[in-house]
């Protein structure tokens, strides 16, 4: 991993006018990744973790601070960034292959062409042989490597990922995650997530960033000097548990600050 940042996200402020009231989304906000790290956001319900993504991927403006990839500014642009949102958001009358190249036909790549890419990712990703089926017809968990397949192929170089696994009953959660964490690895992305999951940010991160209630904040900064890929009977590592029980700390000081 290269020690100099990837994405650097240095004085981020927000506001959203409500009426005849201001409200102050976020103040001074930082976080940096560097190129195969793994990066996780993690704060209250309403704090602006998703604002923040929008921000950094360039789909929605800062009142202040900048956002830079490999030392160049890139505020408010799109190129640098795969964002996948919460839901899958599949498209029922397209076949799952069709889907997977979404984004690189809307970037003008020939169809052919972005399916050649697109199937060639499908082994790695646990859905060989379902590239003809249609959406409703997979589970959960490979709706979501779906989604996760469509966004990886871009080839952008950094995912942002929001919540992704959010939407999933608990066991396949934790299967997805897992998943991820190997993926990840395997595959040296460069990966901010945001999760409201203290296990999932333990498992998944070499950094985790707490953010205070609106208007949100830094509280704290936590490294997770862990081997990484990680499973999931890594929950009952006393070093695991020890860092967990630091990230709810942080919660708590940024709830009462």
């Amino acid at each position: 991993m290269s020690t100099a940042p990837r994405l650097e996200v240095t004085g981020i402020s927000k506001r959203f006018v409500d009426g005849d009231r201001t409200v102050e989304v976020m103040r001074d906000i930082a976080v940096e990744a560097r190129a195969g790290e793994f990066v996780t956001v993690i704060g209250p319900s309403g704090c602006g973790k998703s604002t923040l993504f929008n921000i950094i991927a360039g789909l929605e403006g800062a009142d202040a601070g900048e956002v830079r990839v490999d030392g160049a500014p890139v505020t408010g642009h799109t190129e640098a960034f795969a964002y996948m949102p919460q839901q899958d958001l599949l498209f029922p009358w397209r076949r799952i292959l069709d889907n997977t190249t979404l984004g690189l036909e809307v970037r003008g790549m020939p169809r052919g062409e972005a399916r050649e890419r697109a199937a060639a990712l499908f082994p790695r990703f646990g859905l060989d042989g379902f590239e003809h089926a249609y959406p409703h017809t997979l589970s959960g968990g490979m709706r979501q490597r779906a989604a996760l397949l469509r966004t990886v192929v871009q080839g952008r170089p950094i995912l942002l990922l929001d919540e992704p696994f959010g939407a999933l009953d608990a066991l396949t959660r934790m299967e997805m995650q897992e998943w991820l964490a190997g993926m990840s690895s395997e595959f040296g992305w460069t990966v901010l997530l945001v999760t409201h999951d203290v296990r999932e940010a333990v498992l998944l991160s070499d950094r985790i960033v707490v953010m205070t209630p609106r208007p949100a904040s830094i509280a704290a900064t936590i490294d997770v000097p862990l081997p990484r890929p990680r499973r999931l009977d890594a929950f009952a590592d006393p070093a695991f548990v020890a860092i967990e029980a630091d990230v709810l700390r942080a919660l708590q000081m940024g709830r009462t600050r």
